[in-house]
């Protein structure tokens, strides 16, 4: 539909409303990015299902078990997948309708409010840039697990420059890359699980083991209060403390939305593989933490380890509780793996939200531009250069600054889940206003609004309280603002752009449905 079909398609829609059809106009004056549809079904797939599946898993879910214990880090991986769903039926509904490039920005922006697209889109783009420094810092670490002789500050070099060569080619190329890195992570969570059934059964030098560390150390672990009269209050503040662990676990499930604006068939193969969202989640996650929870007891020391390579997995240490001694360089080889997936989606997914933040007016319209092959090389190199941060952690100061990034990458992923039901929320309000009936829609989503509502309370709450540990047993001020940084600079985003621009909250009768539909 060119420019003045839309605007006869609008006046003759909603005359009594021309603002409506000049946000729809200037949609359509700005240049239009130019990302190709090259991603196929096995690749969107692949992406939905390998996505989150990282270092959260295959190192952090080991020190979940040690903070709640067994039982408690089920419950809370659970728990979060339930949230996680919500929200990804609920991106599924508005980007399978409009699967537009830099999605989540322009969601916000076009069905909520302008400065929501801007604070959202920055940090959750933050989010990634600095979280490639840390994948980048990993791959030296688990290297250096077979020769801690060669500088770390090389391999962040070496594999800086290998990512941005991987994203500078067709986007069909990330997507074939993340098909067989994703395939990897696949099979050998699949493998442990085989494992472990094995192990439990008897198979290891401890014997038959079945529920023996559900009885002892027990379920649930006391966690900061060491009162024994505390002990039920110390139990479920251990099962909270790791909510914000295990939702890391899980961040990366949503690139299907980023995915959206270079996906062919997206009214086919963007609900296909949200469809499957529910059995990813109880597979890979559920069952990853139940097998877990039963080889390995919650008091072994090495759950909280402070390394990053296969001597902190739980997978790892499994096996050595069980003798067999060949498994951990096979987890390390495959933590390179999982790192370098990671890195590959980081600048990926990040390039992709800064086209989308270029589009809407939030970033210099450089970042739109492309390659004949549909690359986006300004934000891909823009994103690419924050991975130099890695270098930081080569010395002991910058370390601390590191943290501080990745605490903020870490709370920008629930800020993003709270947005996407919100933008859900208001997108089913725009078509209830504009006459367009959820029925017609090519992927409807189950149990709406009351999903969406389900998934944004507890979002935000996670949010609140999710830095309370700064408070026990004693306050500390540092605690405090390393965990509620995100927060904060969240905040100083949107006020900031809502006092500078003074945007108006978009009503849902007037709010843009239409520029980037899907086509029928």
């Amino acid at each position: 539909m060119d420019t003045e079909r839309m605007h006869d398609h609008d006046i003759e829609k909603n005359p009594e409303n021309p603002e409506k059809h000049n946000n729809v106009e200037s949609h359509q004056l700005q240049p239009q990015p130019e990302l190709q549809r090259r991603l196929k079904s096995r690749h969107l797939q692949m992406i939905a299902m390998g996505g989150a599946i990282g270092t959260g898993l295959f190192i952090g879910s080991g020190s979940s078990i040690a903070t709640a214990g067994p039982v408690g880090a089920l419950i809370a991986f659970t728990f979060i997948g339930s949230i996680v769903y919500s929200v990804m039926i609920a991106l599924g509904e508005v980007a399978t309708y409009l699967p537009i490039a830099g999605a989540f920005a322009t969601y916000a922006t076009r069905l909520v409010d302008p400065s929501l697209g801007f604070a959202m889109g920055w940090i959750y783009w933050f989010s990634w840039a600095s979280t490639f420094a840390l994948e980048l810092t990993a791959t030296g670490l688990i290297i250096q697990y077979w020769d801690d002789t060669i500088p770390m500050a090389i391999f962040i070099a070496v594999f800086w420059v290998v990512i941005i060569i991987l994203n500078m080619f067709p986007v069909s190329c990330y997507g074939e890359v993340e098909f067989w890195l994703s395939s990897i992570k696949i099979i050998t969570v699949v493998g442990f699980m085989i494992f472990a059934i094995c192990i439990n059964a008897g198979v290891g030098r401890e014997g038959y083991l079945g529920f023996r560390y559900w009885v002892h150390p027990g379920p649930f672990r006391a966690y900061l209060l060491e009162d024994p009269g505390q002990d039920a209050l110390a139990k479920f503040i251990g099962f909270w403390a790791i909510l914000i662990k295990a939702g890391f676990s899980y961040q990366g499930t949503e690139l299907v939305g980023i995915a959206a604006g270079e996906t062919e068939n997206p009214r086919k193969n963007i609900p296909s593989a949200i469809r499957k969202t529910f059995f990813r989640i109880v597979f890979f996650f559920v069952f990853t933490i139940f097998f877990v929870g039963i080889v390995v007891p919650s008091n072994d020391d090495r759950l909280i380890s402070d390394d990053t390579n296969a001597d902190a997995s739980p997978f790892v240490i499994a096996a050595k509780r069980a003798g067999v001694n060949v498994l951990p360089s096979i987890i390390n080889a495959v933590l390179l793996t999982v790192v370098l997936s990671a890195a590959n989606s980081n600048v990926y997914s990040g390039s992709r939200i800064l086209v989308g933040l270029a589009h809407e007016g939030f970033a210099p319209l450089f970042f739109m531009k492309t390659t004949k092959h549909g690359v986006p090389y300004g934000s891909v190199g823009f994103t690419a250069l924050f991975g130099l941060l890695g270098f930081l952690n080569v010395s002991n100061a910058g370390a601390t600054v590191f943290n501080w990034l990745m605490q903020i990458a870490g709370l920008a992923g629930f800020i993003t889940w709270a947005s996407l039901n919100i933008c859900h929320l208001a997108f089913m309000k725009a078509l209830a206003a504009q006459g367009i009936s959820r029925d017609s829609l090519p992927y409807k989503a189950t149990w709406q609004p009351f999903f969406s509502w389900y998934g944004l309370f507890f979002n935000i709450l996670i949010i609140i309280t999710q830095g309370f540990t700064a408070f026990i047993p004693k306050f500390s001020v540092t605690d405090f603002f390393i965990n509620y940084l995100s927060l904060m600079l969240f905040a100083v985003l949107y006020l900031g752009h809502k006092i500078a621009y003074r945007p108006k909250f978009v009503r849902p009768a007037e709010a843009d449905i239409d520029t980037g539909r899907c086509a029928e």
